[in-house]
């Protein structure tokens, strides 16, 4: 597995990182907790040792799974973990309602006061069951908060060694450049695939010439460029996929029509379609490291797959090709 720097700052992360989502089951239709520490164990064996998670992410349970599976480890890994989602207080923006994953109805806040912030790393290290975070990065912009107050916030953990390094997720490049005035930024985790490649116009250029990171999310669309999603797919209760605007007509249609196109090179190479479309996302200009979620062993065998092989700049110029001839109605 190959290793990059994340920006500027001293910490080294693994090209793809497990991404700890799925396995928190919140958005996922659920998640087996056995299925899910296997996944961990595999990944951290096999050097996939930099693992992204967050609280809100099965409501503390992915990073309880998380402190779990690093258990005599955790010098071998890198946690990425977040703070700004909260569903247990009631302050700052209210961003959607939602259920837990017991079906139970809550409403999801962004929120990044001082305090809150101190709270959430507490709260977080309890559960990863570690005295310290890599990277600690804000989940969503909260509008009710100078950005100043919460990067002072996290300064001040850095500062108590509960944090080595500062980050950011969903953020634009004025909100880059307003938290880089109190703090140096590692990196700015976005959604990005092959099926959406907005952050192309502004922020990579802006994070290129900033030596700011980019960890992208998303990659393979919530599963979607695996190529094994087909219409009439049957998801979990309490998926969230299908009201995404790529699960639905006509852009499921077409991408599944892409993904096709693609399969002649994937063979060529007897590599998966997912490990193509990894792959080619991890040479995409400004970008550090992917996320790859993975609920069992074998997505995550997969997913180091997509770090084995390298695609000539043939087949990138092949791919874009084909992906400049994909129309979707987003």
């Amino acid at each position: 597995m190959e290793y990059r720097q994340l920006g500027k700052s001293e910490l080294e992360v693994s090209v793809i990182a497990f991404g700890a989502w799925a396995i928190g089951g919140w958005m996922w239709g659920g998640a087996d907790r056995n299925d899910a520490l296997k996944a961990l164990h595999a990944a951290i064996s096999n050097g996939m040792t930099t693992i992204d998670t967050a609280p809100a992410y099965g409501f503390g349970l992915s990073e309880e799974l998380v402190g779990e599976a690093i258990k005599g480890k955790r010098d071998r890994v890198q946690i990425l973990t977040k703070y700004g989602l909260r569903w247990d207080v009631q302050k700052g923006q209210f961003f959607f309602p939602t259920r837990d994953n017991t079906g139970k109805p809550i409403d999801m806040y962004r929120y990044a006061g001082k305090e809150s912030v101190m709270e959430e790393c507490e709260n977080s290290l309890k559960r990863l069951k570690t005295d310290y975070i890599d990277l600690y990065q804000i989940h969503w912009s909260d509008p009710t908060t100078p950005i100043s107050e919460t990067m002072e916030a996290v300064e001040k953990l850095i500062q108590q060694g509960k944090v080595r390094v500062a980050g950011v997720c969903n953020y634009d490049v004025e909100q880059l450049k307003e938290a880089s005035r109190t703090i140096a930024i590692a990196s700015n985790q976005v959604p990005y695939s092959m099926v959406k490649r907005d952050i192309e116009k502004d922020l990579v250029p802006y994070c290129l010439s900033s030596q700011t990171a980019i960890i992208a999310y998303s990659p393979l669309q919530r599963g979607l460029l695996t190529g094994k999603i087909k219409p009439g797919h049957s998801f979990g209760e309490g998926d969230t996929r299908p009201s995404s605007p790529h699960y639905k007509e006509p852009n499921l249609s077409r991408i599944l029509h892409f993904l096709d196109d693609l399969k002649p090179l994937a063979e060529n190479r007897k590599i998966t379609l997912a490990q193509l479309v990894l792959n080619w996302t991890l040479q995409q200009p400004g970008i550090t490291c992917i996320l790859a979620g993975a609920r069992n062993e074998k997505q995550v065998t997969e997913n180091l797959g997509a770090a084995r092989f390298m695609l000539s700049a043939e087949e990138i110029n092949t791919i874009n090709r084909k992906l400049d001839q994909l129309v979707l109605e987003i």
